[in-house]
């Protein structure tokens, strides 16, 4: 009798379970994005304060780097790799048709010299703000719509 007991209640445990897996549904990519995107954006927020600008450097052990350097180390803490470099950066992921498509955690790329000629990266953090390291300020968060970085937004790419 107890073994019949206990093969019926596996039978019903496994019918239960199998159900619920076949209704449940599954996270979409982007709601999975969305999860992650926070997580290089706590990394990067992390390091206002603490790290240095210097174009062309990529020095983790003394927190010195230039823009492309920075994020690059933030996605590498957070299990991504990333090319060094804001134009290597731009062939990664997939381009986000406009600003208003941003998911926090993209890439967010500029121009600040020579026009649509993409030399500086900073991630999205969300509410038109993206963080990056810069020569004025080290690691700050800006504003993509007003201000020195909304005329020079240039693209923005899924990672």
């Amino acid at each position: 009798m107890f073994k019949k007991v206990l093969t019926v209640s596996a039978l019903a445990l496994s019918l239960f379970c199998s159900s619920t897996v076949m209704t449940a549904t599954p996270a979409s990519a982007q709601e999975i994005y969305a999860t992650n995107g926070h997580i290089p954006v706590n990394i990067a927020k992390s390091y206002i304060g603490k790290v240095h600008y210097q174009f062309g450097a990529r020095d983790p052990q003394h927190l010195v780097f230039d823009c492309s350097a920075f994020t690059q180390f933030v996605f590498q803490k957070a299990g991504r790799q990333l090319p060094w470099g804001s134009q290597a950066q731009t062939s990664y992921g997939s381009r986000v048709p406009s600003k208003s498509q941003l998911a926090i955690g993209d890439l967010v790329m500029f121009s600040t010299s020579t026009p649509g000629h993409i030399n500086h990266v900073g991630i999205y953090i969300g509410n038109g703000q993206f963080i990056s390291n810069t020569k004025s300020s080290g690691v700050t968060i800006s504003s993509l719509n007003t201000g020195y970085w909304s005329t020079r937004y240039i693209t923005g790419r899924h990672y």
